[in-house]
């Protein structure tokens, strides 16, 4: 059966967040990994936030921790211009995961960019570009939002910059009018699980 378009378009995001980095890991462990990805794919986590749930009060309390954050961003969205600076800034937020991953290029994040559906948004900290999310819409009239991907740099990870690029990512969701919200986790990352259900999910 012929890969639909939506297929291709989540294997190729999954392809970018999700692939092998060897230097940090055993040559043998590495292989071992790479074979059981192999034969059994990489298990994701699909987690679904209606838009009906996410209350004005919630909406606030997330409001009012991102405004008495000592972290203050600009968010842009990403223009091709920005791939290269986009490229380093993934290979620097996967450093400190757990989830497999090898260095990505500007081919494979222009393959990306170029979807008309896909949108990426870049938080700038300090005037440094600091951290990014990948921004995909789904669906028959595109009413599903789906967080794709977002990383930060280990200077500002665990300090509220995901946060704000959470909420930059719904606040571009609600102006495009979707019903559902959704995010893709790799199964044993479990800070950013952890991350996506304390946002609500």
């Amino acid at each position: 059966m012929p890969e639909s378009k939506l297929d291709l378009k989540k294997r190729r995001i999954r392809a970018f967040f999700l692939t092998l980095e060897k230097k940090h890991k055993k040559h043998e462990e590495t292989e071992e990994l790479e074979e059981k990805i192999s034969k059994e794919g990489m298990v994701y986590l699909q987690m679904r936030l209606p838009v009906e749930k996410i209350t004005e009060e919630f909406e606030n309390s997330l409001k009012e921790k991102i405004e008495h954050n000592i972290i203050k961003a600009d968010i842009r969205e990403a223009t091709e211009s920005d791939l290269e600076n986009l490229m380093n800034l993934y290979n620097r937020a996967w450093l400190t995961t757990n989830t497999p991953f090898r260095p990505i290029n500007v081919e494979s994040l222009k393959l990306i960019f170029d979807d008309p559906l896909t949108v990426i948004l870049i938080a700038k900290v300090y005037g440094q570009d600091s951290g990014f999310v990948i921004l995909d819409f789904e669906g028959k009239h595109q009413e599903i939002g789906v967080i794709a991907g977002l990383g930060v740099i280990p200077r500002f990870q665990r300090r509220g910059l995901g946060t704000i690029l959470g909420m930059a990512a719904w606040n571009y969701f609600k102006e495009k009018g979707v019903k559902e919200l959704r995010c893709e986790v790799y199964k044993d990352n479990e800070i950013s699980k952890s991350f996506i259900k304390w946002i609500g999910f």
